[in-house]
């Protein structure tokens, strides 16, 4: 039975981060919301823990991938194009120094 809750869990927690990675694109929130479910519907009758956990290990690098890797780019026009990244995915820019000063040695 735990295995069961951790499908849904992970179901969840991918359509969750589908909803926040492709927002105000119907388009993408549609096809991943397919794919999603798709994916979910042809392992249904799995049995083997083996398997589920295997599937379940798959799904989970999904979702971090989708999380952490995917942006959204916008057609302005037809030579430009506006990347939206999302809040989560800006970090600081550590500057480069080729030779430290104290200052910067760990």
């Amino acid at each position: 039975m735990g295995s069961r809750r951790q499908v849904l869990r992970i179901f969840k927690s991918l359509h969750r981060t589908r909803q926040e990675v492709f927002k105000n694109d119907t388009r993408a929130l549609e096809a991943a919301r397919q794919k999603i479910n798709e994916e979910f519907k042809n392992h249904h009758d799995e049995t083997s823990e083996e398997k589920i956990n295997e599937l379940l290990k798959i799904a989970s690098d999904v979702e971090v991938i989708l999380r952490t890797s995917v942006i959204q780019a916008v057609h302005t026009d037809s030579n430009k194009i506006v990347l939206v990244p999302r809040k989560d995915l800006l970090q600081d820019n550590t500057p480069y120094f080729e030779k430290p000063t104290k200052k910067h040695e760990s």
